[in-house]
């Protein structure tokens, strides 16, 4: 699955995705074949790092 570029947009996704469907990040990122780290890179480069115990991007 491609995933949205735009970083804002890729937040809210995601985000939304962990809240309703997924445990983890990781979870996440095997289910949909995505790159752990550069969806980690991507958020990290607008201020946002993955939070485990919340279970979102903060």
């Amino acid at each position: 699955m491609n995933l949205p570029n735009d970083p804002a947009i890729l937040l809210s996704y995601v985000n939304t995705k962990l809240r309703d469907e997924f445990d983890s990040l990781d979870e996440l990122c095997k289910s949909l074949c995505a790159d752990h780290d550069s969806i980690e890179e991507k958020l990290g480069k607008i201020g946002y790092r993955y939070d485990p115990l919340q279970n979102r991007f903060i």
